[in-house]
């Protein structure tokens, strides 16, 4: 009997180093293998630029948010991710009435064609749209964030430029790290994969509501995910706090992400928000508006909001790297799952 298990425990643990082995050559899954590649030091060279002084606060319509928007479209192109149509960049023109009259910048056609018959005020500006082509050519999904700020004031006293780090730089680099990582998945997503960077937000949403006037697919699109402002503490006693805005009617958003929450074990700690008419706020408007369902990731607002202090040495780093990551299981879902 002894022998007998002796021998029993040498096969045993003759067998495990080649188990062992054979579960460490195991090919990770697609989903894992893309989730893998979003990581701090990306975060922080995308954010660090956008937010640098030379840029000065990328307000749309003049030269920082040129550079912005050239900076994005050659980061996807080094991705290998081609545009949505010919060129990456949607241009568009907003106008408004004479600053004497006052009034917002607009993209509807009828207050274009009112206001440019007297003295009137146009910028011209430029969304950034790539796309990972799916297997199901008429049906897409877009992830979203505005690229813009506020730009300078040459009147301040001290620090004049509004640099933007967490607003929205932070947002824009989760987009191009989502982008990044269903390229490292290797695996093709079932529906279009659409990565927009919109310009002209901070002056009225102005770049989605460009998009959506303007796209011959709207009603194909089956979901929406936005990111504004991912990077700061509204709550110091908790650093991993962020807002899950969905749509209500889709339950199915809040159970992602809570369930990837416990599966992946990532850090942070939503505060889970269903919203029966998601019209406000941010992007996600201009998509709510026309139905779209929509998912937004957002850290409240902070001392710095739309402020001079807003720059990238005062983000929590591990913060944005783990709402990208929970971003990402979200777009993988949404592309891929057949019902939500």
């Amino acid at each position: 009997m002894k022998k007998t298990l002796f021998l029993a425990a040498v096969c045993l643990l003759g067998c495990l180093p080649a188990n062992a082995q054979k579960k460490k050559n195991q090919t990770p899954p697609a989903k894992e293998i893309g989730l893998a590649s979003i990581n701090r030091a990306s975060s922080e060279s995308i954010i660090e630029f956008l937010a640098c002084d030379q840029l000065e606060g990328r307000e749309s319509g003049f030269n920082g948010s040129f550079i912005a928007s050239q900076y994005i479209a050659s980061q996807l192109k080094m991705m290998g991710i081609k545009p949505l149509g010919d060129k990456y960049f949607q241009e568009f023109a907003a106008y408004a009435k004479d600053r004497v009259k006052g009034g917002r910048y607009s993209v509807v056609a009828d207050s274009i064609a009112k206001w440019s018959k007297d003295v009137h005020r146009k910028l011209n500006m430029r969304n950034v749209i790539g796309m990972i082509p799916g297997e199901r050519a008429d049906e897409y999904v877009v992830v979203g964030a505005h690229f813009d700020h506020l730009g300078l004031d040459p009147a301040l006293d001290g620090d004049q430029i509004y640099n933007g780090a967490d607003d929205n730089a932070s947002g824009v680099s989760a987009v191009l790290q989502i982008a990044r990582a269903f390229l490292a998945s290797g695996k093709k997503p079932m529906r279009n994969v659409i990565l927009a960077f919109w310009d002209g937000e901070e002056r009225g949403l102005l770049g989605s509501h460009y998009f959506v006037d303007h796209c011959p697919f709207l009603g194909k699109i089956h979901g929406y995910l936005n990111f504004d402002m991912i990077g700061r503490n509204n709550k110091p006693e908790n650093p991993e706090h962020v807002v899950y805005f969905y749509t209500a009617s889709h339950p199915a958003f809040g159970e992602w992400l809570k369930n990837d929450v416990a599966n992946y074990g990532l850090k942070i700690d939503p505060d889970y928000r269903a919203w029966d008419n998601p019209v406000g706020g941010s992007d996600n408007a201009s998509f709510a508006v026309h139905n779209i369902p929509i998912l937004w990731y957002h850290t409240d607002a902070n001392p710095d909001y739309h402020g001079v202090g807003d720059q990238a040495e005062r983000l929590n780093w591990e913060k944005v790297v783990e709402i990208t990551k929970a971003s990402f299981l979200n777009a993988w879902n949404l592309a891929n799952e057949e019902n939500y």
